[in-house]
């Protein structure tokens, strides 16, 4: 294969803007044409990046892609990366891997029995603010990882989406939507999770819509528990609360705490691939480390008034190193999959009240050193 990865777009809704405007800042990749199944969808974006806009199936047919970068809707991903994997092509997807851990396992088994590269979103533990935590953690900087606190909480989707009854149903909800951030942060720190406990409730039967467009003022039925309370016991021994929740208007609590025998980690919003990162040692003050002057750490999303950092396309460079090299990526599908198994534990000791063992476990990705990340630049 060329040194340049040929990428080819499937999906060309909102999230394609950042990938593919994120893409000349890598070297290895270039997206070369996009489709979707709204043929209009396709043509603008195809339009906006001088890309060439194709039907989704000759897209994966076509020999001059190499990989297909999968940005459909969580529901259709299973079978837009198996139709890839199936035509010999490598394969990024969106976050999820598949709607259920059992898709996200034939995804993994075909991506090996094929000998061909499966990577998956978030890549964000993979930018500046996620580097610096890494970096702390190897060098002891909180000792032994033993307790901590993560949260991901707020009002929900039905002020702001237009159409959000999608969001309140079984596969998505907060754990589901938003849990991959998180968890893949804390396995990328601490490593794999073994087991986790879980109790679940939803603040609301139903949902009124307030978001402008044709349903405001309706209301939904909601499917999915609404706000879920877990206990994850990792392989290192540390224990850390999870709560995710779409029923709070207001809250105080940081995104992620981890706690350790020598001091205290707190980190910023893991959907962001900066921020600011505080370090206690031994119980003094935090000192605060500003990452948006690291590599991949720079505010420059959304485009018109930029407040956060936003790399997308970061895990793909990664991939495609990784396959000139040789080896596993780190936004790897066996990284995705032990998430996605974690979240449906989540989800079922919330059901049963049974805590729930993970059943297959996953290397701690390799840390991203800071001459490997800058030598994935264009």
């Amino acid at each position: 294969m060329a040194q340049t990865l040929r990428i080819g777009v499937v999906g060309c809704g909102s999230i394609s803007l950042a990938y593919m405007r994120n893409a000349p800042l890598f070297r290895g990749v270039e997206i070369t044409a996009c489709a979707d199944i709204n043929a209009d969808a396709a043509r603008r974006r195809a339009a906006e990046f001088n890309l060439r806009a194709a039907e989704v199936d000759a897209l994966i047919d076509d020999r001059n892609i190499d990989l297909i970068l999968n940005l459909t809707i969580p529901a259709a991903h299973f079978d837009v990366s198996m139709r890839a994997l199936s035509a010999g092509k490598h394969v990024f997807t969106e976050k999820p891997l598949g709607v259920t851990a059992a898709e996200g396992r034939l995804l993994v088994g075909a991506a090996a029995e094929k000998d061909l590269m499966l990577g998956s979103a978030p890549d964000t533990f993979l930018g500046a603010a996620g580097r610096y935590a890494r970096r702390q953690m190897e060098a002891g900087a909180i000792g032994r990882p033993v307790t901590g606190t993560a949260f991901m909480m707020g009002r929900g989707m039905e002020h702001w989406h237009p159409d959000p009854g999608f969001y309140y149903q079984a596969g998505a909800g907060p754990v589901m939507d938003m849990g991959p951030y998180y968890l893949t942060m804390m396995v990328n720190l601490m490593g794999p999770i073994r087991r986790v406990q879980a109790v679940a409730t939803s603040g609301q039967e139903e949902r009124l819509i307030t978001a402008e467009g044709p349903k405001q003022g309706t209301t939904f039925k909601v499917g999915t528990p609404t706000s879920v309370l877990s206990l994850l016991e990792f392989d290192c021994g540390a224990t850390v609360t999870f709560g995710t929740s779409w029923d709070v208007f207001r809250h105080s609590n940081h995104p992620i705490e981890l706690h350790g025998t020598e001091g205290s980690l707190r980190l910023p919003d893991p959907d962001n691939f900066g921020g600011r990162i505080a370090l206690s040692d031994r119980g003094a003050p935090w000192e605060e480390t500003d990452t948006s002057v690291a590599l991949f750490g720079a505010v420059n999303w959304p485009i018109a008034a930029p407040d956060r950092a936003n790399y997308r396309m970061l895990g793909l460079a990664e991939l495609a190193r990784a396959i000139i090299e040789g080896r596993a990526p780190r936004a790897s599908g066996d990284l995705a999959l032990h998430v996605l198994d974690v979240m449906e534990a989540i989800l079922r000791a919330g059901e049963t009240g049974v805590a729930q063992t993970i059943p297959d476990t996953v290397a701690q990705p390799s840390e991203l050193r800071e001459d490997e990340a800058r030598s994935l630049l264009a």
